[in-house]
């Protein structure tokens, strides 16, 4: 609450006093309260609530009888989320009187609301409505207040017949991360070993740490980062990418702005962080930009904008990353994430399918509420789900930031165990309410015949939809990293042009590993002999028609061919030892010609193909093994002519 409606409250209490009161009679309370009061009111008219609390609790002290002292003592102790302690004065001043008390009903519900008990701020405040009635802004905001907790109650209610049980345990990161300043909007690379965050240095000035994890499972003591990023002007609203090596933010009213605040970035390099670049007219306007999220692909860039054009409020958008680096126009999410009101802090998990937000529209709590969307096949997204208390209260909430694995969740809040004042806090979330358990994937794409680096784009595929889940690009020594949600099966593909594509899988629709994969990559030069393994051409068990979800890598077959219109191709069916081997052969070689007549339904010239049954005579594994045997049914494709 505002200072200057806290003294408005004030004086409502001086000015109807006489009228609303019968069994209490303020003019009749002891001299020294009377005196402490108004020495009460003053600090609190100056903004030092601390001083006007210890005075209001001499006051009461001095006359316990009080009614406005508690009342102004318990609006304070509100003001401060001391909900617990607000209650207790509360209901002191409402046993001194009760009449006089229902003008302050709607405080009481609030901060019954503030410590969790929604059914009983619910019940008093339609007492309040029922009994002071309430018109004009009051009763809208009593009204909003009411709608609020029939939300919260109806969700109790929907956990207590789902038997949900709420465990809500934040930790504090430690004194090696947080300190007597204000620390907040923490974000971590994919792999966890790196935090990074913002903190207040001195009252205008926030700059940007960060801190290594360690062996022991906690983090290093925290510096500000390297490089230069950190300036006297403030760096806010920060974000790291998945891999480290960009990182987005919020400046405000620089030299270079387009508009109040603009979106940065600024990458890292041997000697630190770059200094911070404007990322351009595409992205900013001369409204406000802020809070924004780079996808784990770094393929899309999300942010809050109050640009014109939107729903109302701000609104959350999403810029797209061409091929040349620069960024698209913004596109608005749509009117299932962005309202009339104020949607915020936008954090997509390195699933790149959940998205998190705040919202002061959709159902909620109080205030602020966080939500979150997924996204749907058709790249839109699905409606608005609550995160549900304790996560959301009545009060504002921020950003959220969410391992890897989907369990937990980094956040700023002021708690008792603080060092100072926002701490960083880590939770666990509810399993309703986690985005896809991801693992990653990284390592070094490399020419066979050189060893160098090689730039490709890297595209991982859903095997039943064939939709790209994702498309990246290596850096210009080959390196990468890409995420795997869950909840897939997934073909992984490598490409440049020059060189056969390299292809895998990740079977991941019943699970995700527990540990990252390192995986470097070798390309193979188009040139006579180059072969490859065709590894998501799936057939059914001693069949020979083409899998459904084999139509992602033959299409990436035809259009190697299609790119490469004068190298011929030998396909090669193989088969493990199990069986006989007549049987094995004619099976190879049906199956090999069945990836030709899909290359030749494709319009590709029948002349640059041939297929070879090879049956279980070329294993290149030991078929004594399950696994060998896996290696050993194969489909290789072979350039015999360029």
């Amino acid at each position: 609450m505002r200072v200057t409606l806290l003294v408005g409250c004030w004086l409502l209490f001086f000015f109807s006093a006489t009228t609303n009161a019968q069994g209490y009679r303020p003019e009749k309370v002891s001299k020294k309260a009377a005196q402490l009061y108004e020495k009460a009111y003053e600090k609190a008219a100056t903004g030092n609530n601390k001083e006007a609390i210890d005075l209001l609790q001499q006051a009461t002290d001095a006359d316990e009888n009080y009614a406005d002292a508690w009342i102004a003592l318990a609006k304070l102790q509100a003001e401060s989320k001391n909900y617990s302690y607000g209650l207790i004065c509360y209901r002191r001043a409402l046993s001194i009187d009760v009449e006089y008390f229902k003008p302050f009903l709607l405080s009481y519900a609030i901060a019954l609301a503030g410590t969790g008990d929604f059914n009983k701020a619910l019940e008093i405040t339609n007492r309040y409505i029922d009994q002071y009635k309430p018109t004009g802004k009051t009763l809208e905001a009593a009204l909003l207040r009411k709608k609020n907790f029939e939300f919260a109650v109806q969700q109790e209610k929907l956990a207590a017949a789902a038997n949900e049980k709420t465990v809500f345990s934040p930790k504090n990161l430690g004194a090696t991360v947080n300190s007597k300043m204000s620390e907040y909007l923490p974000s971590q690379t994919i792999d966890g070993k790196q935090l990074y965050f913002t903190r207040r240095v001195d009252t205008y000035n926030e700059d940007f740490f960060t801190s290594s994890g360690s062996k022991t499972g906690s983090w290093e003591t925290s510096s500000a980062v390297k490089g230069s990023l950190n300036t006297p002007q403030s760096e806010g609203a920060m974000m790291i990418s998945q891999d480290g090596e960009w990182l987005v933010f919020t400046g405000c009213y620089r030299a270079d702005s387009y508009g109040g605040c603009d979106l940065y970035i600024s990458y890292r390099t041997p000697a630190g962080w770059s200094a911070a670049i404007n990322l351009g007219a595409n992205v900013n306007s001369d409204q406000w930009e802020s809070q924004p999220c780079l996808s784990p692909d770094k393929q899309e860039l999300y942010f809050a904008s109050r640009r014109l054009g939107g729903y109302g409020g701000s609104d959350l958008y999403v810029c797209k990353r061409q091929e040349n680096g620069t960024w698209s126009a913004p596109v608005n999410l749509g009117p299932s994430v962005n309202s009339p009101s104020d949607e915020q802090c936008p954090f997509i998990h390195a699933d790149n399918q959940t998205l998190y937000f705040t919202s002061s529209y959709w159902p909620g709590y109080g205030d602020d509420d966080i939500f979150f969307v997924r996204k749907l096949g058709d790249g839109s997204w699905s409606q608005p789900t609550n995160l549900g208390y304790p996560i959301n209260t009545i009060d504002r909430e921020g950003t959220l930031f969410i391992t890897a694995d989907g369990k937990t969740a980094l956040y700023a809040a002021e708690r008792k165990d603080s060092y100072g004042l926002l701490d960083l806090y880590s939770f666990e979330l509810k399993e309703k309410n986690r985005p896809y358990p991801t693992r990653y994937v990284q390592g070094k794409v490399t020419d066979k015949k050189t060893g160098k680096g090689v730039e490709a784009t890297l595209e991982l595929t859903d095997l039943s939809t064939r939709q790209i889940i994702t498309k990246v690009k290596t850096d210009s020594s080959g390196q990468y990293l890409l995420t795997l949600p869950s909840g897939r099966d997934y073909a992984f593909t490598v490409n440049q042009r020059g060189y056969l594509f390299n292809s895998d899988q990740y079977f991941l629709k019943n699970g995700v590993a527990d540990s990252a994969a390192q995986k470097n990559i070798v390309l193979q030069p188009i040139e006579k002999n180059a072969a490859i393994v065709l590894k998501n051409i799936f057939f059914e068990t001693n069949r020979f028609e083409l899998n459904p979800t084999s139509q992602t890598e033959l299409d990436k077959l035809v259009t190697l061919l299609l790119e490469n219109p004068t190298i011929k191709i030998e396909i090669g069916g193989h088969t493990d030892n199990v069986g006989k081997a007549a049987d094995n052969l004619a099976l190879s070689d049906h199956r090999a010609k069945a990836v030709v007549d899909y290359l030749l339904a494709k319009k590709i010239d029948s002349a640059r193909l041939s297929s070879t049954g090879y049956g279980m005579t070329q294993p290149v594994a030991d078929n004594s093994t399950a696994e060998g045997r896996a290696q050993n049914r194969r489909t290789e494709m072979k350039i015999t002519g360029l």
